[in-house]
């Protein structure tokens, strides 16, 4: 059976492939992406592919205008320049970010399509509205939804749902309070947030042992990838550096190998917005654009310091004096640009690279007839 999608390597054909003919009509096709979405027929193609398989691409014309050299970080303000709906804006600009990718994803049916694309969506409006606290060796979740356990993390508690949970723990619009998370730990629980919300709309009984599992350990770290996520692109095979669907998580690394030894300054975890803007847990009203977060992950090398304890620390303020001052000379701007907007060195190397991450995650289909996710007991 299909697991919800696949990638294949860039070739004459990438986009989007959907694996059942029979459930995948032209007319159903149409009525997704022009009916639901609003994106013209001009703007895409619906070719045959193997064994009778869909397969939909942008046309050659769309792809230059929209997305050229697969840099979707102006897609939105093609698409959608005076955006009425985000949801709907979203929405069509992670279709056509799909569409136009420079690898093959295949999804089971038009249903299972769009089911991947409101999680992308869900995921971004997650994001958008999360704000923690930066503590890398602290940890706090409000105790109505969450409990904790030494071997086995922060564990939902009986009664609650899981979305809500999620909700509490992230969003101080819903409790007033800022609670302790790195940003690793903040991306997972935006992500599964997405993941749950969806699950409540199509497989309610996956989400209900999905909640059975959160009740006896956290899915967390390893776990968390292997379970949530694909990894698309290597360092051996990059998704181009400007190529970012909105939802996806990804790493912007710290090349400098002295800062990097603080604790939580290693790199970044971030979700892209869309709209060329990425998540900022700590500051939500402040997102970043991709120039903000390479230049302030450049001046970590000067926020760095040891304390007394010899313990690597971060000063805060200085960096961000030192990112103003970069912000208003172009000069000087300039220069950090082309250093920090590079590919990374592989893990264990610190040279010539940049803070550019070579993949993106995603996260898998929960669609039932895909297979859903694959959640093993505690």
């Amino acid at each position: 059976m299909d697991m919800g999608y696949s990638t294949a390597g860039l070739g004459v054909f990438s986009g989007v492939r959907l694996a059942r003919p029979d459930s995948a009509s032209s007319r159903e096709v149409a009525d997704y992406l022009d009916g639901s979405l609003g994106l013209s027929h001009q703007l895409w193609h619906e070719l045959p592919g193997s064994q009778g398989a869909n397969c939909l691409t942008l046309t050659p014309e769309a792809r230059g205008s929209l997305m050229p050299g697969h840099d979707t970080l102006k897609l939105r303000e093609g698409l959608d320049p005076l955006v009425r709906d985000l949801d709907r804006a979203l929405e069509r600009e992670i279709a056509v970010a799909l569409l136009g990718g420079p690898r093959l994803m295949a999804f089971d049916s038009v249903a299972a399509f769009a089911s991947h694309v409101r999680v992308q969506r869900r995921i971004c409006r997650a994001a958008a509205r999360t704000a923690v606290a930066f503590k890398t060796q602290a940890a706090e979740r409000p105790e109505q939804f969450w409990t904790y356990h030494e071997e086995a993390g922060f564990l939902l508690q009986p009664g609650q749902a899981l979305s809500d949970a999620l909700r509490a723990a992230t969003q101080p619009s819903v409790t007033g309070q800022l609670y302790d998370f790195s940003c690793y730990r903040a991306s997972e629980y935006v992500i599964l947030l997405g993941l749950a919300e969806e699950l409540e709309l199509v497989n309610p009984l996956q989400l209900a042992q999905l909640e059975t599992r959160c009740r006896r350990r956290a899915i967390r770290s390893r776990e968390f990838h292997d379970v949530f996520l694909d990894e698309l692109g290597s360092h051996d095979s990059p998704l181009p550096a400007r190529y970012f669907v909105p939802g996806d998580r990804l790493w912007f690394r710290n090349p400098d190998a002295r800062s990097s030894d603080a604790l939580g300054y290693e790199g970044s975890w971030v979700i892209y917005l869309g709209g060329g803007l990425f998540s900022n847990f700590w500051k939500h009203e402040q997102p970043y654009t991709l120039e903000d977060k390479c230049i302030e992950i450049f001046h970590w090398r000067d926020g760095a310091y040891q304390d007394d304890h010899q313990e690597w620390q971060m000063d805060e303020a200085r960096v961000e004096a030192c990112v103003a001052i970069t912000q208003a000379d172009e000069a000087a701007r300039a220069r950090v640009l082309q250093r920090m907007m590079r590919m990374r060195d592989p893990q264990g190397v610190y040279a010539d690279g940049g803070c550019l991450d070579a993949s993106r995650e995603v996260p898998k289909s929960v669609w039932p007839q895909s297979g859903g996710l694959q959640v093993l007991p505690a």
